[in-house]
């Protein structure tokens, strides 16, 4: 009951957000959320590290655009073809990487992922290092404007919180139970009768499909798609949204990607505002120390809160109710 009242008020302040803030970095916020609980399917349920999620969220992105901008194809679709897209580039890279386990399985996916890179660099659809840009936004089933900031906000809203919830209902279901099995004990779940390499492989399938409706989303959102989405360090910024927020938590992952955006697009807004208050203009140069600073948030994370924000606040939270019950 506390979780769903929880949600109900996180869903009023997401319809609220936009009336207070920017509404193109809020859906930016929204489309990396997606994609950090899209990869927390995997690694914090199914135990399985990959580095090469980048090649689910750029693949799908410049699939979606391409199909938007040169085939004309409406925004429904152009979504589908994203996700279709990376839906069919997971079921290649899963079935090659599955029976691999720990850092072998890691190192194919960073391979493969890193081979659709230079793709995505050398095919002439994308655009090449200038990237694919000017994608339009057109409108929802053909009548409702999406170039308003506001409507395409609430458009994304839903879409993440369909994506969300898709999350919730996989991670409660038997299937879900079974995927938490494969992490915990695999050799005991195989002596069970279970096929654990079908459930990573559907895992891995459903983790790379969710993470494209987030990349095709992204791309509709600014209107562009470029290499970045699509190299390797945008499987390392997802895997940092992840263990900052909290591994194998729900919404570990969206207070990790919140922070991090957060940081990355407010940075230098706030190293402005310290030199103002403090007269040190050194805070001035701090927006272009992004990745210095989160790099230290990570290590402070890794040393402070090993259990990521959000698993070191249910743990602090579930530990007096766990004394009294061992007491009694």
């Amino acid at each position: 009951m506390n979780s769903k009242v929880g949600y109900a008020i996180a869903l009023a302040v997401a319809l609220a957000a936009p009336f207070v803030m920017y509404p193109v970095f809020l859906m930016k916020v929204l489309c990396f959320a997606l994609f950090a609980c899209a990869f927390n399917l995997l690694i914090g349920f199914t135990g399985l590290l990959s580095f090469g999620h980048a090649a689910f969220f750029g693949g799908a992105g410049y699939v979606a655009g391409y199909a938007i901008k040169s085939m004309g194809l409406p925004f429904e679709l152009g979504l589908v073809a994203g996700v279709a897209a990376a839906s069919l580039i997971g079921l290649v890279m899963g079935m090659l990487a599955i029976r691999r386990q720990g850092i072998y399985f890691t190192m194919i996916t960073l391979a493969l992922a890193q081979m659709l890179f230079f793709v995505c660099l050398q095919a002439p659809f994308t655009g090449g290092e200038d990237g694919l840009q000017g994608v339009p936004r057109g409108k929802l089933l053909g009548m409702v404007d999406l170039s308003n900031d506001m409507t395409l906000y609430y458009v994304v809203l839903a879409i993440f919180v369909a994506g969300f919830a898709l999350i919730v209902r996989t991670v409660h279901s038997p299937f879900g139970q079974v995927l938490k099995a494969v992490k915990e004990n695999e050799p005991r779940a195989i002596s069970l009768g279970y096929d654990t390499d079908r459930y990573k492989l559907l895992a891995f399938v459903l983790s790379a499909a969710l993470s494209g409706l987030a990349g095709a989303t992204k791309t509709v959102v600014l209107g562009f798609e470029t290499l970045t989405d699509a190299h390797w360090t945008m499987s390392g910024l997802v895997v940092l949204m992840t263990l900052v927020g909290g591994l194998g938590t729900l919404i570990g992952p969206i207070v990790g990607a919140i922070l991090i955006i957060a940081l990355e697009n407010k940075l230098g807004d706030l190293g402005n505002w310290l030199a103002t208050l403090t007269s040190i203009e050194w805070f001035r140069s701090i927006g272009e120390s992004v990745t210095i600073v989160t790099g230290f948030i990570f290590i402070v994370c890794v040393l402070a809160f090993r259990r990521g924000i959000v698993g070191e606040f249910l743990a602090l939270f579930k530990r007096p109710g766990a004394g009294s019950s061992a007491s009694h």
